[in-house]
């Protein structure tokens, strides 16, 4: 397997693009690569982005990606300016068909319905990687962004499937604002799009969940009223003044995202010892207009769910990375499987701006792969998806980092 990583932040859109593919080419020391993943700053126009790429890559190898708040490759770390980067891969045995559904904003489930429909007429292969547009609805200066749902696109993506099979990928944002976003769809452009990449060949896909927090106090709490994604009610009492008192002042209503706080769900043993991976964690994305209520980054949680609130740990989420992507490497290693490329799907709070950490958590990862030789594309994200206790599921505040491996 040949693959290259091209990377460039440069304005002018059309020639990073390019730049990027004319890098990435070079880089894989190949002409005629069967398939390419391609993520830019949300501060580009991405539709020209993905024209320059096709520019140089031509117009009929599939594209898949869209926009992102960061880059992260082998030598790059970065989410200012304009960053851009694409992989291309080279293989005679990999199978790559791609897949897409618009209107996602429309309903969710029945979107994840009719793309399971698509998936089903083709040859499934080992895995499918999914992206889609987390924005529903862009934030007011009055009130924070609605976000479609990963859960109910899951559900709806479940109950049509013919064939079981892991679906990793992203729901993809482009800026802190929550600016409207593009999916690369393979051959072109959407908004409010779907893309499923169904990939088999002579490879096998490794993933690690990356996580970062912690419980604030181990009390649990009840959510007492709640609709779509919005919790008006903790424990009978106005959500945002529960979290007031808290913080025992309301200076985090002014963060969109909260920045310290998440909603915990502990999926396994209430009382048991805690473990990181037993926990899927949703983003306060701010107060709502009416002062009492909370936006959450997934709407996907029912009234009479217990749950915890989490503090976000910088220095446990950069130990998460490091102990993560050794272990999976060590685990290829014990297979007798050799690396070939690392995709790493990063939440966009986890980076050090946002965290305020003095380090990036993803250098971590850049570190691992860089010592094992292995050509790494990575990107800010939305919403991270990955199987967890039995399912493949929405994350949030978590890196997953899938290395394929032969």
């Amino acid at each position: 397997m040949k693959v290259g990583i091209g990377y460039c932040n440069e304005e002018d859109v059309f020639l990073s693009g390019m730049k990027a593919a004319r890098g990435a080419l070079e880089e894989a020391g190949t002409r005629n690569p069967v398939l390419a993943f391609a993520f830019c700053s949300g501060g580009l126009d991405a539709e020209v982005f993905f024209k320059g790429l096709q520019s140089t890559l031509g117009e009929n190898i599939p594209i898949v990606g869209g926009s992102a708040i960061g880059i992260i490759t082998n030598s790059n770390i970065s989410y200012k300016g304009y960053p851009a980067a694409v992989a291309v891969i080279d293989d005679p045995s990999l199978r790559a068909e791609c897949f897409s559904v618009g209107n996602l904003d429309a309903d969710e489930r029945a979107a994840g319905r009719k793309l399971s429909r698509k998936l089903n007429s083709t040859r499934l292969g080992k895995l499918i990687f999914l992206l889609y547009d987390s924005l529903k609805t862009h934030a007011t200066a009055d009130s924070p962004p609605i976000l479609n749902s990963s859960a109910r696109l899951l559900q709806g993506i479940s109950e049509e499937l013919k064939k079981h099979l892991p679906i990793l990928g992203a729901g993809l944002i482009g800026d802190y604002t929550f600016s409207p976003t593009k999916q690369f769809c393979g051959f072109f452009t959407g908004e409010q799009t779907i893309i499923a990449l169904v990939l088999g060949g002579d490879f096998t896909c490794y993933h690690r969940i990356m996580h970062g927090c912690s419980p604030l106090d181990g009390v649990y709490h009840i959510i007492t009223k709640v609709k779509d994604g919005v919790i008006f009610e903790i424990d009978g009492k106005p959500a945002a003044d529960v979290i007031d008192e808290l913080y025992g002042n309301p200076g985090w209503r002014n963060e969109h995202p909260v920045k310290l706080l998440t909603i915990g769900i502990n999926c396994k043993d209430k009382f048991g010892e805690f473990h990181e991976g037993n926990y899927v964690n949703r983003l306060i994305t701010g107060v709502m207009p009416d002062g009492k209520s909370i936006g959450i980054f997934e709407p996907d949680l029912e009234e009479g769910i217990e749950f915890q609130f989490m503090l976000r740990d910088g220095q446990m989420m950069i130990e998460s990375a490091r102990k993560n992507s050794k272990r999976l490497v060590e685990e290829l290693k014990s297979r007798e499987k050799t690396p070939l490329f690392a995709l790493y799907i990063d939440c966009a709070g986890r980076t050090a701006e946002f965290s305020q950490t003095l380090t990036e958590e993803a250098a971590e990862v850049q570190k691992t792969c860089n010592e094992h030789g292995v050509p790494l594309l990575g990107f800010y994200s939305g919403v991270e998806i990955a199987p967890l206790l039995g399912r493949s599921r929405g994350l949030d505040w978590t890196g997953v980092l899938i290395i394929w491996a032969r």
